[in-house]
């Protein structure tokens, strides 16, 4: 058996946020984590999709950046960002 390298491997207590709401068209089941990593920003977890991005404001302002991540058409992407950018 060959040795493991590790480029990291640490144990950290997050927060967890789970959110499920309605849009217009489509139900959004989300866990919003949040972690020391990344800068600040927080992952957030498609539950239904199986998605995960990791989103700060500046991705929030980043065209199309949703649509791709979680592909999703824009008017979902739009009430996907309206929520996100109360709690990002």
């Amino acid at each position: 058996m060959s040795e493991r390298f590790f480029l990291y491997d640490e144990v950290e207590d997050t927060r967890i946020r789970y959110v499920s709401f309605m849009g217009e068209q489509q139900r959004f089941d989300l866990a919003i984590i949040t972690t020391n990593r990344y800068y600040g920003k927080k992952l957030v977890l498609d539950i239904q999709s199986n998605r995960l991005a990791i989103i700060g404001t500046d991705d929030l302002e980043e065209p199309g950046y949703l649509e791709e991540a979680f592909r999703l058409a824009d008017t979902d992407a739009h009430e996907l960002r309206e929520f996100l950018q109360e709690i990002i």
